[in-house]
């Protein structure tokens, strides 16, 4: 059955060190899949497969999370955020079916190393944003979140300026993060992208290495703090970038 993959063992190797990897941030930050785990999936397939194949991961990972919590959930940022990445998620997924792989690539580069610089960069995150910050934050996340598979910092970044509790801003997210899911899930099965079985088959092969990242991840948050935990993913991140920059210029 593994033979319809067309993996070597190494690849094998590399493809669950990354997914692994992947999956221990989501379960120390609530988000994070495709920066960590897509530079390197993006040598074994391309972009267009890498996203909707952490979807469907991310889809249970997210719920898994949401569970436990959802008592803390905000409705009302909740609501507010929805309808804005639904139209992200809607433009993201056309862009990233119909845009050429090369282009893809160039902009996932820009777009992790980006993301990293930023995380280094700035120490001081607003204090209050208005409602009306959701708007280009939900838009921007769901495009992000279907283009490559990671809009959830910006939401990380609306709801920490927008509520007081950790808990509730974990909670809240972990239930865009879902929602999310659900609406790209919902966009690739329209697009028949999840036709290919290979793919399907591939995901269910992860599953066990999603759950012990997840695992992982969780323990990790009892004995590191996560802010020094994202820290170090973030250089890890932007060296990725980079690298992926690196690879489109010199191809």
């Amino acid at each position: 059955m593994l033979a319809q993959l067309s993996f070597t063992g190494v690849d094998w190797l590399l493809i669950l060190l990354a997914v692994g990897a992947a999956y221990v941030v989501f379960g120390i930050a609530g988000f994070g899949t495709a920066l960590v785990a897509g530079p390197v999936l993006i040598h074994f397939m391309p972009l267009s497969r890498i996203i909707p194949l952490l979807v469907l991961l991310d889809f249970v990972a997210a719920f898994g999370n949401l569970l436990p919590s959802r008592r803390d959930v905000v409705r009302g940022e909740l609501l507010r955020l929805l309808p804005c990445m639904a139209v992200g998620c809607t433009l993201g997924v056309v862009f990233l079916l119909h845009l050429k792989s090369d282009l893809l690539l160039l902009l996932m580069g820009l777009f992790v190393t980006a993301y990293a610089i930023y995380g280094l960069a700035v120490k001081v995150r607003p204090a209050q944003l208005s409602g009306l910050w959701a708007v280009p934050m939900g838009t921007l996340g769901g495009l992000f979140g279907a283009l490559f598979g990671s809009g959830g910092f910006l939401y990380a970044i609306y709801l920490s300026a927008r509520l007081q509790a950790k808990e509730q801003v974990r909670a809240t997210q972990s239930a865009l993060i879902s929602c999310s899911t659900i609406v790209r899930l919902s966009l690739f099965l329209i697009a028949g992208v999840y036709a290919d079985s290979r793919l399907l088959l591939l995901a269910v092969c992860l599953l066990p290495v999603m759950g012990l990242g997840l695992w992982v991840g969780r323990r990790l948050t009892l004995k590191l703090s996560r802010e020094a935990f994202v820290r170090l993913v973030t250089w890890l991140v932007l060296a990725s970038g980079l690298a992926l920059i690196g690879r489109y210029l010199s191809g």
